[in-house]
């Protein structure tokens, strides 16, 4: 199955982000314009669904209905029902604020793993709370009663730079895209084991990104997976190494294609009605349809 890839809207000059399926319309993180877009394949247009989001990126819909985004301006995960409004979740992980939620992905059981970094642009307001010591894959649970509290606990403590999450659709695999682009940083496709009790296992390296003369090669932003369990994965860039591409893996770390993206910096990739959708960080928006 090979994807062309179709500019549908921007550049915008400035990044894309998250992308998720409302059933209709793909929806998309304008991050730094504080909005949410949403495309309509029928009618090729693109609106504005959300405004004043402060700096969303990762969205996903929850197993409630509500979107959930990664609000990076305030630090915090938010829910946003069908009716407009904006609700908190919990910003503390054992008392301590945590940092910037960047991409996310929501499990059958309504709980929210997000990849927690350190953003160069800081929250709005005074800058009262430091940073975590370090930057990990957490997760945001509920308790069982309608409007019980939510809780954040830490899952991966062996990360120094994750990026994009994905969950396997048996969601017993959590994949974390390991990304450091500077000289020296790992950049690695990474499968975690999610165990009967809710806690990872020991990780496998699915795939590792290298370098040459003029560079590291960059590694994965953002991805998501397929219905056969194929992972899609945006990286790469013009700098250096084979260009800005969708890698396609098998659950077993296996290339099996890869999808040129006509821009640099591809930034994330989700499926909706059928197609592929790539975002980047130059503010492009990209739909593939397959041909086989």
């Amino acid at each position: 199955m090979t994807f062309k890839l179709e500019l549908v809207h921007g550049p915008l000059g400035r990044p894309l982000g998250g992308l998720a399926w409302d059933g209709q319309a793909m929806l998309v993180s304008d991050i730094s314009g504080n909005t949410l877009l949403a495309f309509d394949p029928k009618s090729g247009a693109t609106s504005v669904r959300r405004k004043f989001t402060n700096r969303i990126n990762g969205i996903a819909f929850g197993a409630d209905g509500a979107l959930y985004g990664c609000q990076q301006g305030s630090r915090r995960v938010v829910r946003m029902p069908a009716d407009g409004t904006m609700g908190l979740t919990t910003t503390r992980l054992h008392g301590l604020v945590h940092n910037h939620p960047n991409l996310i992905a929501v499990d059958k059981k309504g709980r929210i793993w997000f990849s927690d970094v350190y953003h160069p642009v800081p929250a709005s307001g005074p800058q009262v709370f430091p940073p975590l010591e370090h930057q990990s894959v957490l997760r945001l649970e509920q308790g069982p009663r309608p409007g019980s509290h939510w809780h954040i606990e830490r899952m991966t403590f062996d990360t120094a730079s994750p990026r994009g999450v994905a969950l396997s659709p048996d969601e017993k695999t959590l994949y974390v895209s390991e990304t450091n682009n500077e000289p020296g940083g790992a950049r690695e496709l990474r499968a975690y084991p999610i165990l009967d009790d809710g806690t990872l296992g020991s990780f496998v390296v699915l795939h590792t990104f290298g370098a040459d003369g003029r560079g590291v090669h960059r590694g994965i932003e953002g991805m998501c997976v397929d219905g056969s369990g194929n992972i899609f994965a945006c990286a790469g860039g013009k700098r250096s190494g084979p260009g800005p591409l969708v890698y396609v893996f098998a659950p077993s770390g296996a290339i099996l294609e890869t999808c040129p993206v006509p821009a640099d910096q591809p930034a994330n990739c989700a499926f909706g009605g059928g197609d592929l959708y790539v975002t980047t960080e130059g503010g492009h928006l990209f739909r593939g349809r397959s041909k086989k």
